[in-house]
């Protein structure tokens, strides 16, 4: 871990004020990075009204920092990697961020693990400053930006990281279903170790350290930020959003799930809203701030 923060007194707790932390991809933005419905003017209003908006997402912090700007918000912290990374505001980089707190783990046990099993997979790593090396060229890995850079397999077992992406093409299906249970069941069988990890909605895995997810990464900053538990809102729609709806939901806030969303999501959520074709981000905050 690298610059932990000075956490705020319980004193400094305020009533009230929300702490909305948004997934984003298949709950904020469709695939093109278009936003869904009404998110935007969800979001001011909230902000507006003096709550927090951020983003708790898989991305690393380059693939997020775009929509973030195009939501216009500047919270305190951005939780980027599934939690392994959090950002915080800094007015001297490019972005207005910098890495505030970052989780790394020696990936070389795990990585030699699933190339036994996936040796025709696509492997990405992403290192504590960001740098992401990658065997393959994936199209939704956003891959074209200085921060990525194509080596060896092996070179991707000699350095610290704070994510592992694996996405398996064998694995995936053409006929459009998200819920590819055969991958899940490989996953399962392989028995990773030591580290968490989530199956996307395609034959993607995504690893993170040890007991790390966006949950841990947000009560990070909902200590940092003075926000009481139960003023907690997240909203998301994939398997890496569990860890932190179970946080939320244990504290005693709320964790909205996307319509079609897997049935172990939905399980772990408060609450249901909308798809992200009918704007089910705008319909969650709107829940939120009316109650």
């Amino acid at each position: 871990m690298t610059n932990p923060a000075t956490t705020q007194n319980e004193a400094d707790v305020r009533p009230g004020r929300k702490l909305i932390a948004l997934d984003l991809d298949g709950t904020v933005i469709f695939e093109d990075d278009t936003f869904s419905p009404g998110v935007e003017d969800a979001v001011r209003r909230a902000v507006d009204e003096g709550h927090i908006v951020t983003i708790a997402t898989g991305r690393s912090w380059e693939a997020t920092s775009h929509i973030l700007h195009g939501l216009a918000i500047l919270p305190e912290y951005v939780v980027c990697s599934n939690g392994a990374a959090i950002l915080s505001r800094d007015s001297t980089q490019q972005t207005g961020y910098a890495r505030h707190t970052t989780e790394t783990f020696d990936p070389a046990e795990v990585l030699t693990l699933l190339h036994e099993h996936l040796p025709g997979a696509n492997y990405l790593v992403e290192l504590a400053d960001g740098t992401r090396l990658y065997t393959d060229y994936v199209e939704d890995w956003g891959l074209n930006r200085d921060d990525a850079r194509h080596v060896e397999f092996e070179e991707m077992k000699r350095h610290e990281v704070a994510r592992v992406v694996v996405v398996s093409p064998e694995h995936n299906h053409d006929d459009g279903r998200r819920d590819d249970v055969d991958f899940i069941q490989l996953v399962e069988r392989i028995g990773l170790q030591h580290v968490s990890y989530a199956v996307g909605w395609s034959a993607w895995l995504d690893i993170a350290p040890k007991g790390v997810d966006k949950g841990t990464a947000l009560e990070q900053v909902r200590e940092w930020q003075g926000i009481a538990p139960q003023d907690v809102v997240v909203i998301g729609d994939g398997r890496n959003d569990i860890g932190m709806f179970q946080w939320a939901a244990r504290n005693g806030g709320r964790a909205f799930v996307m319509a079609n969303s897997p049935e172990e999501v939905i399980a772990a959520a408060t609450d249901t809203t909308g798809s992200l074709q009918d704007g089910g981000v705008a319909q969650a905050i709107a829940t939120v701030l009316d109650a």
